[in-house]
């Protein structure tokens, strides 16, 4: 069984936004306020790039910038890696494993309409679990013994995102935790 959960359904909606022209120390503060780890960063309505903590410590303070002088748009990460909001959480879970990411940006048509990241799904991954428990005690087997019954969430072992989840012994494992 596969859930299908579209990132629409995850997402949140209205993520904290900057100009590129202000200072890393603004946005921060920023981030402070609304209690997120990064800003979409756009211009003329678009988005075009992501401002992330990461970025500010590895970019910025890492390298003993001053940041009431360094401007967003010179250490915002770009190009924009994002996703379609039609997409499932598994999809934006693989984008994010590719790209090595933990926040995606979800665009439509060119327009932000909001924000995906790795605690969103992680927020989800106990109701699908849960899904997938209750669908494999109706169909009367095991899900690791369904055939092709793979979820996506994190591995109650490693903590890992995985797309092909499987239960076993009552946990649901990525493929490497299975192996051991």
């Amino acid at each position: 069984m596969k859930t299908d959960v579209l990132v629409k359904e995850a997402m949140r909606a209205k993520p904290l936004t900057c100009k590129p022209s202000i200072t890393i120390k603004r946005v921060a503060e920023m981030m402070r306020e609304k209690r997120v780890g990064s800003s979409i960063v756009v211009s003329e309505g678009k988005p075009i790039g992501i401002i992330t903590e990461s970025d500010i410590l590895k970019k910025v303070v890492a390298e003993g910038r001053d940041s009431r002088k360094v401007k967003v748009q010179e250490v915002m990460t770009t190009p924009l890696v994002n996703v379609d909001p039609y997409v499932t959480i598994e999809q934006a879970m693989k984008i994010m494993n590719k790209h090595n990411i933990r926040r995606l940006p979800v665009i439509e048509k060119g327009r932000l309409q909001g924000i995906i990241t790795e605690k969103d799904i992680f927020r989800m991954s106990p109701t699908l679990l849960e899904i997938s428990r209750e669908w494999s005690v109706i169909e009367g087997v095991n899900a690791s013994k369904a055939l092709g019954a793979t979820i996506s969430g994190k591995c109650e072992e490693c903590g890992k995102l995985s797309s092909d989840l499987m239960e076993v012994d009552g946990r649901f494992l990525c493929e490497d935790c299975r192996e051991q």
